[in-house]
């Protein structure tokens, strides 16, 4: 049989075991959550300073290395003329032109277009003062909610200037000879901007209108 003081002193081991244990327990939590508490005050984002000409205009931005042209122009510079539809490079919606060249700015990183020359929508031309596109498109109708045509207004433009300096596209049958406006580059050329309202056929006739004046 147990003496009092054996039970007595088991009962203090079983105590002082279980909060040792308890302690066990909660100290990798406690420590993780410092850690964490820790990474969360180094991860500030890494910054960089980025120059270059918007609708002609020299412009200079500290950004978060990670921030798309498209955000920089939007959310920085308030250029919301480009817009993020589908935000993968699917839609054309954030296009816009670069060093004459159309990108989809939610592709490219602010920071990678230091010393470039960037064109928007607002860039073309405004109210009063419209670029040929641009009038073309309310002559043809050319869209109808218009939230893709500021990027296919700048594909557009550009598809005329890769026409001109005879660029070739996936369906030029002949690379030796002049490009030309055929229905089937012009497919081919603007397949990369998508209008939801399926307003093609008037897009074209803007484009075709706007090329036939250039001739």
């Amino acid at each position: 049989m147990d003496k009092p003081g054996d039970f007595d002193f088991s009962r203090r081991t079983v105590l002082k075991g279980a909060a040792l244990s308890v302690a066990l327990t909660a100290a990798p939590t406690v420590a993780g959550a410092a850690a964490n508490a820790q990474a969360e005050g180094n991860g500030q984002p890494s910054l960089a300073t980025v120059s270059f000409t918007v609708n002609g205009k020299a412009v200079s931005l500290k950004l978060d290395t990670r921030t798309t042209l498209l955000d920089a122009l939007r959310e920085h510079l308030k250029l919301t003329g480009s817009k993020k539809g589908c935000d993968h490079g699917q839609c054309g919606a954030c296009t816009v032109i670069v060093d004459g060249r159309r990108i989809n700015s939610c592709l490219s990183l602010a920071v990678m277009h230091g010393g470039d020359s960037v064109t928007t929508i607002e860039g073309l031309g405004g109210p009063g003062n419209l670029h040929p596109m641009q009038a073309a498109f309310v002559t043809h109708d050319g869209f109808q909610c218009g939230y893709c045509t500021p990027g296919q207004i700048c594909s557009a433009v550009a598809v005329l200037d890769e026409i001109r300096d005879d660029i070739p596209s996936h369906v030029t049958a002949d690379l030796s000879a002049a490009a030309t406006l055929t229905p089937d580059e012009l497919r081919e050329r603007m397949s990369g901007n998508i209008c939801r309202c399926g307003a093609y056929s008037n897009i074209v006739e803007a484009i075709v209108d706007v090329a036939g004046r250039r001739t």
